[in-house]
C-alpha cells in the first residue's frame, strides 16, 4: 500500500522505468509485455494500487541479454545494466485490456511525484523501491506575463478537438485547468520536442510558476504562440 500523500515515510514501490517523463495529471499508455511487468501490471489492478514511473538514464525499456565480449560466457550480469533518475510518479491504472495472451494494452494516469530512497533490482528483473512521496503542486494563478502559454495550449486544444479522432491519448483531457502553473506547465512539457532529460528536470521542480517560466523560455524559443 502507498502512504497517504501527508506521509514522510518511504513506502515499498514496484517501479517501471521507461524511456519517458510522467508527470502528475498525465495519460501514460503502456503496451505489456514482459513478464516481469505483466505480473506486477496484473498484481497492481487486483489490489488496485499504484506503480511508480521512472525516467531511465541507462539502458532500455525492454530487458536485453548482455554480450559476452569475445563470445565467450562471462560471470557478470545476464542482462544489460539499467539505471534510471530518483524522482518519478506514481501511475494509477485506468484500463487494462488483455487482447491476447501474453500482452496487456494498459492505460494509465500519473497522480504524485515520488523521490527514491533505495531500489533494488530483483532476481526475475523487477525494480522494487523505498519512496517517500513529495507534495503536491501549490496551485499558483497564472501571472499576467505568462498568459500567452496559456493561450498558445487553449488554441492547441481548440484546433484538435476538430479533427475527426479529436484528443486520442494525448494528454490534454477534462478538466482543463488553464489558470493553474502547475497543470498548464505539466501539459506542455509532455507535449514539447524537448529531451526526456529537460522534462525530467522540469517535473522535478517544487516551484510550479518557475516550471512554468521555464516551459515559456522554450515556447519562446520554438515560436509557438498564438497565430495573429
Amino acid at each position: 500500500m502507498v502512504a497517504p500523500a501527508s506521509s514522510s515515510l518511504a513506502t515499498r514501490l514496484p517501479l517501471f522505468p521507461l524511456q519517458t517523463v510522467l508527470f502528475p495529471g498525465g495519460r501514460l499508455p503502456l503496451r505489456v509485455f514482459e513478464v516481469r511487468y505483466l505480473d506486477m501490471i496484473s498484481r497492481c489492478h487486483e489490489a488496485g494500487t499504484p506503480f511508480g514511473v521512472v525516467c531511465l538514464t541507462r539502458g532500455g525499456e525492454v530487458r536485453v541479454p548482455r554480450r559476452p565480449a569475445g563470445g565467450h560466457a562471462s560471470a557478470g550480469p545476464a542482462y544489460a545494466p539499467e539505471a534510471f533518475h530518483m524522482v518519478g510518479t506514481l501511475a494509477t491504472i485506468d484500463e487494462l485490456d488483455r487482447t491476447q495472451q501474453g500482452l496487456m494494452m494498459v492505460r494509465c494516469t500519473g497522480t504524485q511525484r515520488f523521490k527514491l530512497r533505495t531500489s533494488e533490482q530483483l532476481r526475475h528483473g523487477l525494480w522494487m523501491g523505498e519512496a517517500e512521496l513529495l507534495p503536491d503542486d501549490p496551485v499558483v494563478t497564472v501571472p499576467n506575463d505568462l498568459l500567452p502559454a496559456m493561450q498558445a495550449l487553449q488554441h492547441l486544444v481548440q484546433n484538435l478537438s476538430m479533427r475527426p479522432e479529436g484528443l486520442g491519448d494525448l494528454p490534454l483531457q477534462e478538466p482543463y485547468l488553464w489558470d493553474d502553473c502547475g497543470w498548464l506547465s505539466n501539459r506542455w512539457c509532455e507535449l514539447l520536442p524537448v529531451s526526456a532529460e529537460i522534462k525530467q528536470r522540469c517535473m522535478t521542480l517544487d516551484n510550479p510558476l518557475l516550471r512554468l517560466e521555464l516551459v515559456n523560455d522554450m515556447l519562446e524559443r520554438l515560436g509557438i504562440r498564438v497565430p495573429g
